[in-house]
């Protein structure tokens, strides 16, 4: 008699896709190129355009001028994801949109190291690179998850952690590098570089197209946030009574999506109080910079002793943010949580607010020190970027955290986009500021020195307030915890 053994297949470990190293290598100098020409933008600007000469009289227009090109480039830059996504979405899909769009941003850069003379070409060049940097921005990371399926998706957190931590060192590394070679090597190679690592990025992008797992598009869906509001909005008419405005859409569209826009605009109501923080944080990138030219930037660690450039202050952001983020994730929310002050999104929201407002005030008596002859030392705006990155980790970690939670599934992509638009609109208000002052405006006498950074230290104090009165009445849905719970009532029905 013979006994037959059953064999169980073992099962396979799940493999990484083929495709993320190509993903994360691109993320890696794409994000260098792009940071790399920022760390030194609004120094250039004001050096080569806007006043070559560095006449003190006009000191204040000039800077307010190279604030303004700034500012108004990143408004760009982060009002085009929305764009880019849907076009990814209904007719291109993703793979195309990031190969084309990449090699805009290319010529974009080219222009910026051909033009460092000509300010028509300089603006050409910055506007392409906006196009390049906006247009991909909402498909790359979502080009990560498309890699997955079900076999591997234990492993897409590891991924994602991977691919963010790509951003942060080429940020860093070329935060560090690039003014470096500006101030040895001049301007045509200091933005001649960042255009041949996003020619890298591109050429490695494409060397994996054959790996690469691609979701085609599918055609203009009509569901969607833009046309549910635009239609609800103009057949205001039809509203009955106890209605709300986008109910009058459930006879046109799906009504689940409606629902779903709904939601939207929830969120957009927390996404509003962020504004203040936007408006604000992307000049750690253009007005602290030009303020660390005006500082002793001699760093003595102790042990040695060194001078900085100004571009390459805002390394420490990265530095910072790496520090803090396992610190509140692991040691402030479960310190708070357990003594029952719950750190809910709102609640950090509201003290990120304060933070911000915070770290303006030092910038602002550094800039009062610096009005009456002084050379404070760098180290004081190091401690405005450590509040500053603090901030930053309550309210942007948290504001996007808020959308994917407080938002359905067929409304997450949306919401990230809106995320960039409120980073725009935030950028659209500075620029706006810098405007004034550059064109002679109310601005230009009352937001001298030092009162242009408490300017926004009242802009930001209007804000909290608000915050205080509006947060309490906010109605929040969240979906995850809805899932949850269904999850558990499934759970508990089939026990019984």
């Amino acid at each position: 008699m013979t006994n037959d053994t059953l064999t169980v297949p073992a099962e396979k470990k799940p493999r990484y896709p083929k495709s993320v190293p190509y993903i994360i290598g691109n993320e890696a100098a794409e994000r260098f190129s792009f940071y790399g020409m920022r760390s030194i933008l609004v120094t250039f600007l004001v050096a080569q355009f806007y006043n070559p000469t560095g006449d003190k009289a006009l000191t204040t227009v000039a800077e307010a001028h190279a604030n303004e090109s700034t500012h108004f480039f990143v408004t760009l830059a982060y009002t085009l994801p929305f764009v880019g996504g849907l076009v990814a979405d209904w007719f291109t899909g993703k793979y195309k949109l990031i190969l084309y769009i990449s090699m805009v941003y290319c010529f974009g850069h080219l222009c910026l190291a051909l033009f460092d003379s000509n300010i028509n070409g300089f603006i050409a060049g910055l506007v392409l690179v906006a196009i390049g940097a906006g247009g991909i921005k909402s498909c790359v990371s979502a080009n990560v998850g498309d890699q997955f399926d079900a076999t591997n998706q234990d492993l897409l957190s590891k991924v994602y952690g991977w691919f963010y931590f790509s951003i942060n060192a080429g940020s860093m590394f070329s935060t560090m590098l690039i003014p470096w070679v500006y101030k040895y090597y001049g301007a045509q190679w200091a933005f001649g570089i960042p255009g041949i690592l996003m020619g890298l990025a591109t050429l490695i992008f494409f060397l994996g197209r054959k790996k690469y797992v691609r979701v085609p598009p599918k055609g203009v869906n009509r569901n969607n946030f833009v046309f549910i509001s635009f239609y609800a909005l103009t057949h205001m008419s039809q509203k009955k009574a106890g209605q709300s405005l986008l109910d009058v859409a459930k006879g046109e569209y799906d009504p689940e999506k409606v629902e779903g826009v709904k939601a939207v605009y929830r969120v957009m109501a927390v996404f509003f109080f962020a504004l203040a923080f936007w408006a604000v944080w992307d000049q750690c990138l253009s007005e602290w910079v030009l303020q660390a030219a005006k500082m002793n930037l001699s760093v003595n660690l102790g042990f040695t002793k060194f001078d900085v450039i100004a571009g390459q202050v805002n390394t420490v952001n990265t530095i910072f943010l790496l520090i803090f983020i396992p610190i509140f994730n692991y040691g402030i929310y479960p310190f708070f949580d357990k003594i029952g002050l719950k750190t809910t999104p709102l609640r950090r929201l509201g003290v990120g607010l304060i933070l911000t407002a915070l770290s303006f005030v030092i910038i602002a008596m550094i800039q009062a020190n610096i009005d009456h002859g002084g050379s404070p030392s760098i180290w004081w705006q190091i401690l405005a970027y450590a509040v500053l990155s603090a901030a930053e980790v309550l309210v942007s970690i948290t504001g996007l955290q808020y959308a994917y939670t407080h938002s359905p599934a067929s409304m997450k992509s949306t919401m990230s986009g809106i995320w960039f638009l409120v980073v725009a609109l935030g950028n659209l208000i500075t620029a706006a500021v810098n405007n004034n002052i550059k064109n002679h405006g109310y601005f230009e006498a009352h937001l001298a020195g030092a009162n242009y950074y408490w300017f926004f230290v009242g802009f930001i104090a209007v804000f909290i307030v608000l915050f205080m009165f509006i947060a309490p009445r906010l109605k929040e849905h969240n979906y995850i915890d809805d899932a949850e719970n269904e999850n558990k009532v499934v759970s508990e029905t089939e026990k019984l």
